[in-house]
């Protein structure tokens, strides 16, 4: 066989051999290696994104709106500031908003140098230097970076929601624990807040990470 003929594209036919069931999937042989099953399912997951996006529309609300939603509709409570927790995950959000937004504020600490080998010594520095980096954040006072970091829990039989909310740099983010039952429910749940928050035409137009992230939730 010629070099020509081992960069022929492949078909995979799934289901019945006619008919509006069958699935095909393309790809090189040779040069895709993820089993067949890993890229039926990221065929299938694509063409549910593409379907989903052509039916999103403007529909904004603001995070204040929301929180009042959420309060609202699944009781959902404010995580004391106060706790471990709460500290824990508001301080990871800052490094990373600083980083991003701020970064010589750190003087020089934002960017951890990778090791090109992955020996002990080479990774020892590299989390001597992600340490470094959160002590100089935690030292840069309020006043220099702000955050309205707020916590805010969905309970259901079997399981839980956080929904972390910053108001001032407009973050929202969730996540879900719990048995299978609940984490179906909650991941409904989920996306019917990405729903209700929504997005702007703008949004939609420039494929923001506020659409993306609906998108995303539409989609999963």
């Amino acid at each position: 066989m010629g070099k020509s003929d081992r960069s022929v594209k492949s078909v995979s036919i799934i289901g019945g051999a006619d008919g509006p069931t069958s699935i095909f999937i393309a790809g090189k042989t040779g040069t895709d290696k993820r089993p067949l099953k890993v890229r039926i399912k990221n065929w299938l997951y694509g063409q549910r994104r593409r379907r989903i996006a052509r039916c999103i529309r403007p529909n904004p609300h603001s995070l204040k709106q929301l929180t009042a939603f959420m309060k609202r509709e699944y009781a959902a409570r404010e995580m004391s500031k106060e706790s471990r927790q709460y500290q824990e995950m508001k301080d990871s959000l800052r490094e990373a908003l600083i980083i991003q937004n701020r970064p010589e504020l750190l003087e020089g600490l934002a960017e951890v140098v990778r090791p090109k080998e992955h020996t002990r010594e080479a990774m020892e520095e590299m989390y001597r230097q992600i340490e470094q980096r959160r002590e100089a954040a935690a030292r840069i006072p309020d006043d220099q970076f702000t955050l309205d970091f707020h916590v805010y829990e969905i309970r259901v039989e079997g399981g839980r929601m956080e929904i972390e909310i910053d108001y001032q740099w407009e973050i929202l983010g969730m996540s879900y624990s719990g048995n299978k039952k609940a984490m179906k429910k909650l991941r409904q749940i989920g996306r019917r807040l990405y729903l209700y928050y929504g997005v702007t035409e703008e949004d939609i137009r420039e494929e923001s990470k506020r659409y993306s992230s609906l998108l995303t939730a539409l989609a999963s």
